[in-house]
């Protein structure tokens, strides 16, 4: 007979204790943990919680990936590494309204219009809300069929009986286990749904889509344990303020980490935007100082995007420094380099940096260029329009070598940009194939030279 106790669990990573404790010492969170009830399972276990499978000695295990189903969204197929592998689990996390769930029909609908099965299960919204988004963004197929349930072991039944090609689970935070006492939502809850659904998804080899929400900081909410369960996980970034939405891969078993894939909001759903750079820089004003193009590498694709920074004299006592779309700990870095290095005293003033288009760029390859934003606003002179500056720069203002310059490179000259300046270091793995100008620095000094 199965026994109920209580536990204590966080809900940050799941960190399970006894009693309730003030911190977790798992993720160092405060005031994290709930309380849930759990039941412990029949002495024996759980049988359908096991692969049943036995050792074999590894010369033996077939190593062939298989056919990788593809979605019909290009970009999407990308950020995957060339499609869904079977029996693979999948983690798409993004804001409430961000396009998760129009982007999934999108995809099942073009998997069944090929002729192939798929199910997509929502525990939020009715069978009659999917189909007018359905009609809305013209996502109807026959063999898309849609299940509105939250209880996984009616799903799991479903999957058997139906056998589809593809699974979508729209929300993992609204599934829940009869074997577990807890509220759907809750960490006991989201981890066992998951890991039932996994293991359904590796022994049948049905590919499965997890949808889940994120919390205020950006993660998927729920145990983060989670992120490591699944094969694939997918964040969705975009803002209210722009048609633009990059979907990023940040864990990828089966394919490059941190590729991403750019789609625009329209009425009809989300459009795959397939030249990202041109879109981005479509709205680049000319010979305005504090503009700088800079080029950033997203996975295994090179992106051109815009650096733009404003330098002006700050009436408070303590300066402000704003930062979007870069580390703001980077930039505050780089303006005690201009200021110690070059002479340039930024201390006085406020400075804003921003990325144009909202979109986040992590890499140190960046900070040539928002260097040369910030020399241009505070002197207030215009970098070249058609200049892109590449580099990573040191404490001691020394310009570093980046991965991948001839990529970088051959995506500027496709543009149109005539001019790239970069570390004289790179110029060793450089092939000169491009008829662009080069210009190779080794310090900020002679960035500055080059530029004004």
């Amino acid at each position: 007979m199965k026994k109920n106790k209580t536990s204590f669990f966080c809900q940050h990573c799941g960190y399970m204790s006894p009693k309730w404790l003030g911190k977790c010492p798992s993720c160092n969170g405060w005031n994290c943990f709930a309380e849930e009830l759990v039941s412990e399972p029949d002495s024996g276990g759980r049988a359908h919680m096991s692969f049943d499978g036995k050792p074999l000695p590894i010369e033996e295990i077939s190593a062939d990936e298989g056919e990788r189903m593809l979605t019909g969204i290009a970009e999407i197929d990308r950020v995957l590494g060339g499609g869904i592998v079977s029996g693979s689990a999948i983690l798409i996390g993004g804001e409430p309204g961000i396009g998760k769930s129009t982007l999934m029909l999108q995809v099942m609908k073009n998997i069944a219009s090929g002729g192939s099965k798929v199910l997509y299960v929502s525990g939020e919204e009715s069978a009659h809300q999917i189909k007018l988004r359905s009609n809305r963004i013209d996502a109807a197929a026959k063999d898309l069929l849609v299940l509105v349930e939250v209880s996984l072991e009616k799903i799991l039944d479903h999957v058997k009986k139906i056998d589809p090609a593809i699974v979508v689970i729209d929300s993992i935070q609204t599934m829940y286990s009869g074997d577990l006492l807890s509220a759907p939502g809750s960490v006991g809850q989201v981890r066992e749904a998951s890991s039932r659904l996994i293991l359904s998804a590796k022994k049948n080899g049905i590919p499965v889509f997890l949808i889940g929400h994120v919390t205020k900081d950006g993660s998927i909410a729920g145990p983060k344990v989670l992120e490591h369960m699944v094969d694939t996980v997918l964040y969705f970034e975009g803002d209210a303020g722009h048609a633009y939405r990059i979907i990023r891969s940040i864990k990828n078993r089966f394919g490059p980490t941190n590729e991403i894939g750019v789609f625009e909001m329209q009425d009809k759903g989300l459009r795959e935007v397939p030249n990202p750079s041109s879109f981005f820089l479509a709205e680049r004003p000319q010979n305005a100082p504090g503009s700088v193009v800079v080029s950033s590498l997203e996975g295994t694709r090179p992106i051109l995007v815009e650096i733009q920074a404003l330098v002006s004299q700050s009436n408070l006592g303590m300066p402000r420094r704003t930062a979007i779309g870069v580390d703001h700990n980077r930039v505050s870095l780089l303006v005690a380099v201009l200021d110690r290095i070059c002479g340039l005293h930024l201390g006085g003033s406020d400075i804003f940096i921003n990325v144009a288009g909202g979109v986040r760029v992590e890499e140190p390859a960046v900070d040539l260029g928002v260097v040369a934003a910030m020399a241009s606003s505070f002197l207030d002179r215009p970098v070249d329009p058609k200049t892109v500056i590449v580099g990573e720069v040191g404490l001691t203002g020394e310009v570093r070598a980046v991965s991948q310059m001839e990529t970088r490179v051959k995506e500027a000259s496709r543009l149109g940009f005539n001019r790239c300046i970069l570390p004289k270091t790179n110029m060793v793995s450089l092939n000169r194939t491009t008829k662009m100008e080069i210009s190779a620095i080794r310090s900020l000094k002679d960035l500055l030279e080059n530029l004004f």
